[in-house]
């Protein structure tokens, strides 16, 4: 009589790991774990008392609904007096194999904070305001359903005249053009030419894969899906050679036990 009850409670325990965009009612549920996961990590930043949300942030949705990012190309347009890059990134989603997005995006050394920017920086931030744009062009209403600004945060740099008005103080604008040029330069110290060959969308498949093994805590899964595009091929090799031998470790730990 009561085996009913016990079934319809383990019903309602159960966990998605997963969401397909063409289901509305899953891409909701997407929207209320992208707000709290979004808060809990602090992947967004308040702007003029608006919070928008990190590239990374974007990433964690797209990997909710396996439309993963490949970067197409990274092209440098820069002149005599300028450092300039053009990057364009096309969304795949896993279960079609199909191109479901695009971005593009370009980043210049002439920007508001970006004067002391080295070209690597300029290069690898160009990509990173085209993976934003990508997935915005398909995502921005569930950023919007998890009650962010449905804009990149970094593509907020191009609005960067906002403080034109206020008289200018030399100093402080100095510092804190360094201040940001720091930021960026720790944040792609693994990206320093833009010769580097990217993990295939292949290697991303393979991983996430892997990623949806039981015996891969959510903790670990997560950390992986954050950091998945900057892996370049090797790297990407080594994560999928990583993960298999956890997985057999674990996997033959549960069978001694039991």
């Amino acid at each position: 009589m009561n085996q009913p009850n016990k079934d319809t409670k383990v019903q309602k325990k159960a966990k998605v790991e997963s969401y397909d965009i063409a289901k509305s009612d899953e891409t909701l549920h997407l929207a209320v774990d992208l707000a709290k996961f979004i808060k809990e990590n602090r992947l967004y930043q308040n702007i003029q008392g608006k919070e928008y949300v990190n590239v990374e942030g974007w990433q964690y949705a797209g990997s909710r609904l396996g439309i993963l990012p490949v970067v197409e190309h990274v092209v440098n347009i820069s002149t005599d007096d300028e450092i300039k890059y053009q990057a364009k990134v096309n969304l795949l989603d896993l279960r079609s194999q199909q191109v479901v997005g695009a971005g593009f995006a370009i980043c210049s050394n002439r920007e508001q904070g970006k004067k002391y920017y080295q070209e690597f920086a300029i290069a690898s931030m160009a990509q990173t305001r085209a993976i934003g744009k990508a997935y915005r062009n398909i995502l921005a209403w569930v950023i919007r359903a998890a009650g962010y600004e449905p804009t990149p945060s970094e593509e907020m740099d191009y609005g960067g005249n906002e403080q034109a008005a206020k008289p200018a103080v030399p100093t402080e604008k100095k510092a804190t053009m360094k201040s940001a040029a720091a930021v960026e330069a720790k944040a792609d110290t693994e990206e320093e030419s833009t010769s580097v060959r990217y993990a295939s969308a292949k290697q991303k498949e393979e991983i996430i894969s892997l990623l949806n093994n039981p015996t891969i805590t959510r903790q670990e899964k997560t950390k992986m899906l954050l950091n998945i595009n900057r892996f370049d091929e090797e790297r990407a090799a080594q994560a999928i050679e990583k993960l298999k031998k956890v997985i057999e470790d674990r996997e033959g730990g549960q069978s001694a036990a039991a």
